[in-house]
């Protein structure tokens, strides 16, 4: 898109108010797009790229990487250490290892990049083509007066902020309490090539990895581009509440004691990781390389009304705040933010609360509802107990599932149909050609992963 003169006091105005990577995302698309626009942040550019962690990994995919194109935006698939693929690890009760596959990725790649390096790089590329930086708290009172003020105003403060001008959808949010407690922390030491995690894939570093415990949680590991120490590693874990897991996570006050953590979970739990795991080390540059936290997963209305009565649009995580364990988060509110983009650049009308809630409907269908299904998937859901059993169990037996299966974490739609064991069993004979109950009789518990023998850690 071409910058319109976005300073011309015929323009259409916006206001977006949050200034993390989905709210200047969407700053950027409109200003491009022809609009005078205002971003709103509480804190100065300095200030969010070094003051803050990063809000999680933000790995994203191909569809993602798709909407940032769309905007003229740089994926960062050509900077960041590129993911081919998801080798997992599944251990049941008592830790009994079970199930070991390995998924590639098939005609697109992933990408985790620091949120603070995309936020400011694209904050940077909005001031110097024309668009207005405001730094100051918004609460909703003087939100009142910037939505009166513009054409258009986009609330992208996240979980917390100004979330609650957006009423919950109780259909859509069927957590009430989140479902896991998170860490994660930022690291260097290892590096990229088939000799990293090689006892996991063929592809080694490129691909990551993810081991999941019934009675404990989830940890991955997967290539990073962070903002100082350019290409490293990130680790994200995901305990269930009440598990040892979750009480080692609670005890994480720095990211020196972070890392100490993993490595102790790993030393304990996932011993087939370890030499790697032991290999890395902490960005000291970077005193908020990790973050503890939890998040409870929520689905809003996308319309919300300020005192006056003036009309505002949910936007990422203001809108819909997923468990991170699937990937949805970042890459449902970049897709979101292209679509508002492309859809308010040939709108003629007002931006009136029937045409918002329109395009968040149409986002939630494209969408979020089959992304946040997968998330329930990964968090073992017991709804999904069933179907969740027969797909991992398939991808242990089958290469081609396995990478659809995987697939699930780039492009969710495929997902939102099945309900059923009979209606998974006819996607895996869709996908494989096979015959599913065949497949699954194929399957044995894997008894004992392959250890690595990563000889750095072993000196």
């Amino acid at each position: 898109m071409t910058n319109q003169n976005p300073n011309s006091s015929s323009a259409r105005k916006a206001a977006v108010v949050g200034a993390g990577q989905t709210g200047v995302t969407a700053a950027l698309g409109l200003l491009d797009a022809g609009f005078a626009v205002t971003l709103y942040s509480d804190r100065d550019q300095r200030s969010l790229r070094n003051d803050v962690p990063a809000a999680g990994t933000a790995l994203e995919f191909g569809e993602t990487q798709q909407a940032e194109i769309a905007l003229g935006l740089d994926p960062y698939t050509s900077r960041a250490p590129r993911h081919s693929g998801l080798s997992v690890r599944i251990a049941g009760e008592q830790n009994a290892e079970l199930i070991a596959f390995d998924g590639n990725f098939d005609g697109y790649v992933g990408v985790a990049v620091d949120t603070r390096l995309k936020a400011d790089e694209r904050l940077t590329t909005f001031q110097e083509r024309g668009g207005r930086f405001v730094v100051e708290p918004v609460t909703p009172e003087t939100l009142d007066g910037i939505a009166g003020a513009n054409d258009l105003t986009l609330v992208a403060t996240g979980r917390a902020g100004l979330s609650n001008l957006f009423a919950v959808d109780p259909v859509r949010s069927v957590y009430d309490a989140p479902q896991r407690k998170l860490l994660t922390v930022t690291v260097t030491g290892l590096g990229f090539d088939e000799g990293v995690f090689a006892h996991r894939s063929p592809a080694g570093g490129g691909h990551s990895g993810f081991s999941i415990f019934a009675e404990q949680g989830e940890g991955w590991w997967g290539p990073y581009l962070h903002k100082d120490a350019g290409p490293s590693w990130a680790f994200l874990g995901w305990a269930r509440p009440g598990s040892d897991w979750d009480n080692r996570f609670a005890a994480a006050d720095s990211a020196e004691s972070a890392l100490a953590i993993v490595k102790n979970l790993y030393r304990d739990y996932i011993d087939w990781d370890l030499p790697e795991v032991l290999a890395t080390e902490n960005i000291i540059e970077d005193p908020h390389s990790w973050l503890k936290g939890a998040v409870t997963p929520v689905v809003r209305e996308g319309v919300g009304r300020t005192a006056s009565g003036h009309v505002v649009a949910a936007l990422g995580d203001t809108a819909v705040a997923y468990d991170p364990i699937a990937g949805q988060g970042a890459q449902g509110g970049l897709i979101q933010a292209q679509r508002l983009v492309a859809a308010a650049t040939i709108h003629d009308g007002a931006f009136d609360e029937a045409w918002l809630a329109g395009q968040y409907a149409d986002f939630l269908a494209a969408r979020s509802d089959a992304a946040n299904k997968v998330t329930r998937l990964f968090l073992s859901d017991p709804e999904f107990a069933d179907i969740g059993g027969q797909f991992f169990a398939t991808a242990a037996v089958d290469p081609r599932f396995a990478s659809a299966l995987v697939a699930l974490l780039h492009r969710p739609q495929p997902f939102l149909g099945i309900d059923s064991p009979e209606a998974a069993g006819a996607y895996i004979q869709q996908v494989t050609g096979e015959d599913p109950a065949e497949l699954l009789a194929r399957f044995a518990p894997a008894g004992r992963f392959a250890r690595s023998t990563f000889a750095p850690a072993l000196v």
